[in-house]
């Protein structure tokens, strides 16, 4: 089957030709004529099989043909919401891309940067807002987006949108949508969570599921490496001397795991940069750009990236630290092996993520090939769990109270501790043994009235159940 064959528009079929597409993926051969019959759909498809241009390309086609008004300023007719920044900029890419030859124009609004240029571009009016669904809400707040004329509403990667808490924020803006409109509903995964949510958006949707999440595409040839979690940064270094290996995506367990893995490959002479969520914007983008140019060789990501960057002809994918979500494996390897073409995916596995690795191979149904001839064999089969630490009995809180102290032996001297924020004084133990000086035992005014106190006779008290 062709693109031709899926009734598309000229100026469409001239954009996808000009991108190099010729034949449609199983996921955009079926929810494409979906959608162009005004139906709403369901469709459960992994990344990677070209998802973007199976909701883009139809929306555009009903956009083009469906007029919008000519008085006022122009209303957003079509919402897509995703997760992720790099999602979202690549997914306003695809737009650009697929409607080049109409007069549909889209924006791309996201949070972690100033919002005066996303507001500035938003005045003229927009056919297509891309958000995410934070930086969605705040302009809706301030009334500098109104999605009241939404026509088209498309909800990528929901089961990430519920990973990463947002699925409150997609709530509040699926409330403020018009009843009347056309609903696009994509995830790879279909937890119970998120089948009620298609519930509450879609009515009588078409269903579409192409490869479900536990399948990896077949033409990505995967590998695992047992090795020291020490040596894991040699054994990197040691891949990387292919020089058949012109890029390679990275993924690690933690932001500072990648900012290390990044460290060890610059004192290698590797470029090298990482991207995750404590980046800026500006930097996330500089090293996703500097990736796809080639001016980087390898781009070090944590998993909250995973599914926001696409990569044409990514040969290599390596995965440093196994995920501990089975699922996350999948998605990773699948940045490689994208629209039929081959990948890699490589696997470095220590002795505390053999659970993982045994989870992984369940999830996909088949044992991963291991690599045994490289110089960094695991040594260490055996988990090495680490003792906890003994805890030091506190004091009691009457110790604690303001302005009380307590003394610390701590061998030659005694340390007279006080509460955080009154300061700390030493004394010898000859000092702390002598009398208190007068300016501690100060008269109070109310010294007297306690001494009389204390020499009346104590009242008894009897109990009144006496026998």
């Amino acid at each position: 089957m062709s693109f031709e064959n899926l009734n598309l528009i000229e100026p469409i079929l001239q954009a996808l030709k000009t991108e190099g597409y010729t034949k449609p993926t199983p996921v955009q051969a079926q929810a494409i004529p979906i959608v162009l019959n005004r139906k709403d759909l369901l469709a459960c498809a992994q990344t990677g099989t070209g998802k973007t241009a199976a909701f883009a390309i139809p929306v555009i086609q009903l956009l083009s043909a469906d007029k919008a008004p000519v008085m006022g300023k122009k209303p957003i007719r079509a919402l897509v919401l995703t997760p992720t920044r790099e999602l979202a900029i690549q997914i306003g890419e695809s737009f650009e891309n697929y409607g080049r030859n109409t007069k549909l124009n889209s924006k791309v609004i996201f949070g972690g940067v100033n919002q005066h240029s996303q507001v500035e571009s938003l005045r003229a009016g927009v056919d297509v807002l891309i958000a995410t669904p934070g930086r969605l809400l705040d302009l809706m707040n301030q009334r500098y987006v109104d999605i009241s004329k939404i026509e088209f509403f498309v909800l990528d990667e929901a089961d990430r949108m519920l990973d990463m808490g947002f699925i409150h924020d997609v709530k509040k803006v699926i409330a403020k949508l018009p009843a009347k409109r056309q609903s696009l509903f994509f995830s790879a995964t279909m937890p119970p969570a998120i089948v009620a949510l298609a519930d509450t958006i879609l009515v009588n949707p078409s269903k579409v599921e192409v490869t479900p999440v536990s399948s990896t595409a077949e033409k990505i040839n995967q590998v695992v490496y047992f090795v020291d979690k020490e040596n894991k940064k040699h054994l990197l270094i040691d891949v990387l001397k292919n020089s058949t290996i012109e890029r390679v995506l990275v993924f690690t367990r933690t932001k500072h795991g990648a900012d290390k893995v990044v460290k060890d490959l610059l004192k290698a002479n590797i470029k090298a940069q990482a991207i995750h969520g404590n980046k800026s914007q500006n930097a996330r983008q500089n090293a996703l750009n500097n990736f796809k140019s080639k001016l980087t060789r390898v781009l070090v990501a944590t998993d909250i990236a995973a599914r926001g960057i696409d990569i044409d002809e990514l040969s290599h994918v390596i995965n440093y630290e196994l995920p501990n979500i089975p699922e996350s494996y999948v998605h990773r390897i699948g940045r490689t092996g994208r629209a039929g073409a081959s990948g890699i995916a490589i696997a470095f596995c220590d002795a505390e993520e053999k659970a993982y690795l045994k989870d992984i191979q369940k999830l996909i149904g088949k044992q991963i090939p291991v690599v045994d001839d490289h110089a960094y064999e695991l040594k260490n089969h055996t988990v090495v769990k680490t003792p906890q630490k003994q805890h030091q009995r506190r004091p009691s809180q009457g110790n604690q109270r303001r302005g009380h102290t307590t003394s610390v032996n701590t061998g030659q001297q005694v340390r007279k501790e006080r509460p955080e924020g009154r300061g700390q004084q030493t004394f010898s133990k000859k000092e702390a043994s002598a009398p208190k000086k007068n300016s501690e035992n100060r008269t109070h005014k109310n010294d007297g009235q306690q001494k009389d106190n204390a020499n009346k006779p104590r009242r008894k008290w009897f109990s009144r159940n006496r026998a």
